[in-house]
């Protein structure tokens, strides 16, 4: 294979201003470009961080697809999206590109606003082929003629509404290509029946008809250019089955596997299937972090990296990253002491299982998995299905723990009401990720659980300041009768004092103060302890409460705090959050007219990508933002200060 990384410039990529420019690109100038395109994608991982073994894998595919069609007017939807690095790179956006994840920069996801040539924005899994269907019905009614792709993962093929997507789309009839990208992985493992049905496919050697008719089948494809072609088609396709299996009866036309790194033939083939007309499925098997060895032989290690120090060996002339992730020693983030906590309730329970949907490494469920491989269940990218799964364990007795992130958890809200806290059954719900995570775009951030989770009856709803209170709520929640959800963020784990044992189940006040009360919930309290220092040097007695519950919130810790100047701290939208909880209980309480409350916490809109710190500094939820809301909030009420 070329070395994707080997130094200096990019001559054939610096030609590329936009994906037209591909038409002027011989076969052999476009085979050269690949290398360049992933030195590229390696070299800007490398420094600003983001995924990496994912848009690796389709530089061939993305290549293909700019030379055969012209996406200004054919649409394209990437299913997830984190794979379209190289996509964005020959789309205009190649002077962007270092810039890629960073405050103010082009996202590492497609978005709509970025590009024209980013037809429909995504970042969670199987919305592609729902998307494109209502793309391709809407140009057929506009009279257009322009074609629509869906490229998806074999991981996020396994989700219910893609298979949902693909049904209506045989059914229609309508013209559209899906491309199915199937390395074998999504991020963890692929798990399933559909999982094993797609290997299948990609391993068989032997044609599923006679030679005679596989060549007949393929030269419709190809057309005249099969004899010349027949060898290197040899090597690049494993087998074409013609129309049938699983695809011909949901109604498409299933063209593969055929090799995803082969670029001729990728070409030849799109190409090709622009002249036909139905639903048709292109199945490409690909290897995720080609091109960079270490992102092949571990592309679960190498999904999303942080910055990486390139180093360069003067003798070979040669940019390379390292052969490993480093990073220095730190505390523990708040994912691994939830699965600590987790595998050491386990050791005393046999009842508790672990549940994730093909998330077992980033949730930290994998720890889990290792330690007790007959109680961990891996669902695939079905959040629908692992939250009612997880009620029908606990209706017979088991005491089942979700691990989801919370913008995932998304995906299975009717599910939480309907079939766990309609029931009142005892499932645990750890949501990893809530609040603000940085650099991935919009579609990841967790700022709205607070919101959709505090309006269900019987939820308890629990958010840990640091890991002393995330190890016991995990312990208190699953022994506890009904349904508990814990919120904890993308960060370290701090320990806060005091240190003695703690009633997770009520509020606390860690600091008193005769001027002003900062109520902080979760990771805000560390902020807000913070900030409580810095306003004392403004001459002020600050105080600081932990709320720990949102439900219920604790009436007798809102009561004793309700004659001082109160601030809510949230990392959630204000609307229907906890200073929302807070007001709402002033108010049933008949205390809201005489309580001073300010809410700090998200504005009514969505949080672009920035590094973590930046966007809590942006949003006024780090110490220096708190303590400026606190002086306006006093300046207001007339509290006098020293300064």
């Amino acid at each position: 294979m070329p070395d994707a990384v080997r130094g200096g410039e990019c001559p054939l990529l610096a030609r590329v201003n936009n994906a037209a420019d591909l038409a002027a690109f011989s076969m052999e100038e476009l085979e050269a470009l690949v290398p360049e395109l992933r030195r590229t994608i390696i070299e800007t991982v490398s420094t600003n961080g983001g995924h990496l073994a994912s848009p690796l894998g389709v530089v061939e595919l993305s290549v293909a697809l700019c030379r055969v069609h012209d996406f200004e007017k054919d649409a394209v939807v990437w299913d997830v999206g984190h794979q379209c690095y190289a996509y964005k790179l020959l789309t205009g956006r190649r002077d962007r590109f270092s810039t890629l994840r960073i405050k103010g920069g082009i996202s590492g996801y497609p978005r709509r606003s970025e590009s024209p040539c980013d037809s429909f924005g995504t970042g969670h899994s199987s919305t592609s082929i729902s998307a494109a269907l209502g793309m391709a019905i809407a140009r057929d009614r506009q009279g257009q003629d322009h074609r629509v792709i869906a490229v998806i993962g074999d991981g996020a093929m396994t989700g219910g509404m893609a298979m949902e997507a693909l049904s209506h789309a045989g059914h229609v009839g309508t013209d559209l290509l899906v491309i199915l990208n199937d390395n074998e992985m999504s991020i963890a493992r692929n798990v399933g029946a559909l999982s094993a049905y797609f290997s299948r496919l990609i391993t068989a050697r032997g044609y599923k008809r006679a030679k005679e008719d596989v060549a007949s089948f393929v030269r419709r494809i190809l057309g005249p250019r099969l004899t010349e072609t027949a060898q290197r088609m040899e090597r690049s396709v494993k087998g074409f089955i013609t129309p049938g299996g699983l695809f011909q009866e949901l109604g498409f036309n299933y063209v593969g596997p055929i090799d995803g790194h082969d670029l001729p033939a990728l070409v030849e083939i799109l190409s090709r299937l622009k002249e036909m007309h139905g639903p048709i499925l292109l199945h490409c098997a690909t290897q995720k972090g080609r091109g960079y060895s270490e992102a092949e032989r571990d592309p679960s290690k190498y999904h999303g990296v942080s910055p990486l120090q390139i180093t360069t060996t003067e003798n070979e002339g040669e940019a390379r990253p390292p052969a490993k992730l480093s990073s220095a020693p730190s505390a523990k983030t708040f994912t691994d002491v939830f699965a600590d906590a987790l595998i050491d309730a386990a050791e005393q329970d046999p009842n508790i299982v672990g549940i994730t949907a093909a998330m077992p490494t980033g949730t930290g469920l994998g720890k889990f998995q290792e330690r007790f491989p007959e109680r961990f269940h891996d669902v695939g990218i079905c959040e629908q299905h692992a939250v009612t799964f997880a009620a029908g364990l606990a209706a017979k007795g088991s005491r089942p723990v979700i691990a989801l992130y919370s913008t995932f958890l998304q995906r299975g809200y009717d599910q939480i009401i309907h079939d766990v806290c309609l029931q009142n059954l005892p499932v645990l719900f750890a949501i990893d990720r809530a609040g603000l995570v940085g650099q991935d775009c919009p579609t990841h951030i967790g700022t709205f659980d607070l919101s959709f989770l505090r309006s269900i009856p019987n939820l308890t709803l629990l958010a840990p300041r640091d890991d002393l209170d995330l190890t016991a709520m995990v312990h208190w929640a699953l022994k506890h009768p009904g349904p508990v959800a814990i919120r904890y963020p993308r960060e370290k784990a701090p320990t806060i004092g005091p240190v003695d044992s703690r009633d997770v189940t009520r509020g606390s006040i860690l600091r008193n103060g005769a001027d002003v009360m900062l109520a902080g919930l979760g990771p805000c309290v560390g902020a807000c302890i913070e900030a409580a220092e810095l306003l004392e040097q403004d001459g002020l007695a600050v105080g600081v409460a932990d709320a720990r519950v949102v439900k219920p919130l604790d009436g007798d810790l809102f009561a004793q705090i309700a004659d001082l100047p109160l601030i809510t701290v949230e990392e959630n939208v204000l609307a229907g959050g906890f200073g929302a909880a807070v007001m709402e209980y002033y108010e049933m309480t008949g205390r809201l007219s005489g309580v001073r409350l300010r809410r700090v916490g998200l504005p009514d809109r969505f949080i672009d990508h920035a590094k973590r710190e930046e966007q809590l500094a942006e949003l006024g939820l780090d110490a220096a933002g708190i303590r400026s809301a606190a002086l306006a909030f006093l300046t207001r009420h007339a509290v006098p200060t020293a300064k």
